[in-house]
């Protein structure tokens, strides 16, 4: 039903320098594999098959890297070091990448806009490379979206508890209780201070949009910090038919941060690569 996901990759990773000065933060390394690739196979186990990239200046690696590198393919051809590869064929083989830049860094909602081109007319994924997601063997949170996205047909975004304290991080939203994690939204701030938030309930790097957003995106003024906030978007979206929030299933990891990158490369360490 959802066979495209976006991912927004054209950031600068500024909390990562000098490391990122050249590489882009989305090819940080988790133990063996880099985080964009993580979100790949999160959208590949979701049924989707066609990802959509929006980069920009500097992104390169990321292009290659959902590529074949003849080169590399040929050096290690017969020797115990082909099977390192076995991840990245899969992933090559399971779905096709398109790719299209955001020339200005104008906020989330841009660059989701800057991907209608990708998009065309029909819903789709979104996720931020910067949380990693994993669920312990269950289905991916992506996947858990989707068969909500078949029951309501309407735009989803991932949430999680946070701290009063940490909610100038994210975007916040309040809405009534349909069932347990389920929510329908009919407010939504960005980054507010803990005396305005509506909740601690805040919007995680998952995201299901249905292609309306693009129009609204496009009547969407800048707001928090001067860009354009998908956030202020999604609030409209709301007020106009409907906008779900889902307590998804699984850990997060905010890999924008180097306290949460260590995080996950330990627990991907020992949780998941010394299993393989």
């Amino acid at each position: 039903m959802i066979k495209k996901c976006l991912f927004p990759v054209a950031g600068y990773g500024t909390r990562f320098l000098p490391a990122t000065k050249s590489m882009p933060k989305e090819m940080l390394p988790v133990v063996n594999k880099p985080l964009v690739q993580y979100g790949v196979e999160e959208a590949i186990a979701a049924g989707m098959d066609q990802m959509a990239f929006v980069t920009g200046r500097g992104k390169r690696a990321i292009t290659d890297h959902f590529d074949i590198s003849y080169e590399l393919e040929h050096q290690i051809a017969g020797s115990n070091k082909e099977s390192y590869l076995t991840s990245i064929r899969e992933v090559l083989d399971k779905a096709r990448f398109t790719m299209t830049r955001q020339r200005e860094m104008k906020g989330l909602g841009h660059a989701i806009l800057t991907g209608e081109t990708l998009i065309g007319n029909e819903p789709f994924g979104v996720v931020l490379s910067d949380d990693l997601c994993l669920n312990n063997g269950g289905d991916s949170v992506m996947a858990q979206m989707v068969k909500l996205y078949k029951q309501f047909r309407c735009s989803i975004v991932a949430i999680q508890e946070v701290p009063a304290d940490q909610t100038e991080k994210y975007g916040v939203i309040a809405g009534e209780s349909l069932k347990d994690g389920l929510y329908r939204v009919d407010d939504m701030i960005e980054k507010p201070s803990p005396e305005e938030a509506p909740s601690n309930l805040a919007i995680i790097g998952r995201y299901i949009l249905t292609p309306d957003i693009f129009d609204i995106l496009r009547d969407t003024p800048p707001g928090k910090g001067g860009e354009i906030q998908l956030t202020d978007a999604l609030l409209q979206q709301a007020k106009n038919g409907c906008v779900m929030a889902y307590k998804f299933e699984g850990r997060r990891f905010d890999c924008g941060s180097v306290d949460g990158f260590i995080e996950a490369t330990n627990f991907v360490y020992e949780n998941v690569y010394k299993a393989q």
